[in-house]
């Protein structure tokens, strides 16, 4: 495809990514992070499985999907593509051209939409959304309903040492200096809301990003511990 051809370019990236002819691009999560998490997210075979992508942004972990075998990948967004967000679908739609790829795009609230609408997928991704959201219960929720036997969340954690479920609320600017941040859950909590939607196994990996200073610009607090970012996967 000619570069007159392709879609054109965001004025800024979040996802990093090596197109297929060399050329990289840099957004603000550097690629040695995005490749070092999606080993922990995809720690199955995708063959022959259908993925779902709800917050897929700029598509890196939906065309990685693609990547690694996955029979069929829908990637969804509405916060970043055309909502409250600083980004748009730009990133996406050019990193699709620019990799020839398959993978189909919905800008919708998962949240607003039933199953019928959309489908079962084996896996359901749920990445750095659960924070984001005022009712992280109802996103939930929804991608479970989607979900035939697998969910893979990333998100914010915090509360480690209690003893209960819990989930913490950010005051105003607090995470990150985001509006937009609003829940942080224990691992306890994820697990219990997971059990009430069907899933009996779970596994908690410590994202690689808390050790790659990718969020360099993060409130000090988070160098003291007491928020980290995980990725949990849920099996029924």
């Amino acid at each position: 495809m000619s570069s007159r051809s392709l879609p054109p370019l965001p004025q800024r990236w979040f996802h990093s990514f090596e197109f297929p002819d060399g050329e990289r691009v840099e957004g603000i999560k550097p690629l040695a992070s995005l490749r070092e998490e999606a080993d922990q997210i995809f720690n199955q075979p995708l063959a022959g499985r259908r993925i779902l992508d709800i917050g897929a942004w700029d598509g890196f972990f939906s065309f990685e999907a693609e990547r690694r075998g996955a029979a069929e990948v829908l990637a969804t967004d509405h916060f970043c593509w055309s909502g409250q967000g600083w980004g748009d679908k730009r990133g996406f739609d050019h990193a699709h051209a620019r990799f020839g790829s398959r993978v189909r795009s919905l800008d919708l609230d998962v949240a607003q939409h039933r199953v019928e609408e959309l489908g079962h997928f084996d896996t359901v991704l749920l990445l750095g959304v659960l924070y984001h959201v005022t009712d992280p219960y109802r996103i939930l929720e929804a991608a479970a309903a989607m979900s035939r036997d697998h969910l893979v969340l990333e998100t914010v954690t915090a509360l480690r040492h209690e003893p209960v479920p819990a989930m913490r609320l950010f005051t105003e600017l607090e995470l990150d200096r985001d509006p937009t941040n609003f829940w942080a859950p224990n691992i306890l909590a994820l697990r219990e809301m997971c059990r009430r939607f069907g899933y009996t196994r779970f596994a908690v990996m410590p994202e690689a990003l808390d050790n790659r200073g990718w969020r360099k610009w993060a409130m000090p607090f988070r160098r003291k511990d007491r928020y980290r970012r995980a990725v949990f996967h849920a099996w029924r």
